[in-house]
This record gives C-alpha cells, structure tokens and sequence, in this order.
C-alpha cells in the first residue's frame, strides 16, 4: 500500500482540492418542443429523438 513519505502541505493539499468542482449538466434544445433535455437522448416531453417518434408520451 503507498504511504507517503512526507506530509503535503497546506497550499498543496487545498490546490488539488480545488479542482474537485461540480459541473453543470450540459441540456440541449428539442427541435419539436423546444424544452430542455440531455443530449443523445429521447426528449421526455415529446417523446421525439432524431426527428421521428420514439416514445409513447
């Protein structure tokens, strides 16, 4: 198992820290309804994905 050899300092640990950040989720637009839904995916409100009808809504 790695056990490190030295203590890693304050402005080392908090600077790689810092770089755990949430991102946003990324949403496009449906051509038939215009809401929001995530991309390459079936469109929740319509049902529509690449122009043709793929879930019963």
């Amino acid at each position: 198992m790695a056990v490190p050899k030295r203590k890693m300092s304050r402005s080392n640990t908090r600077s790689r820290r810092a770089n755990w950040k949430a991102t946003v989720v990324q949403t496009v637009e449906c051509p038939q309804c215009k809401s929001p839904h995530l991309p390459h995916t079936a469109c929740g409100v319509c049902g529509t994905y690449n122009g043709r009808q793929v879930i019963e809504v």
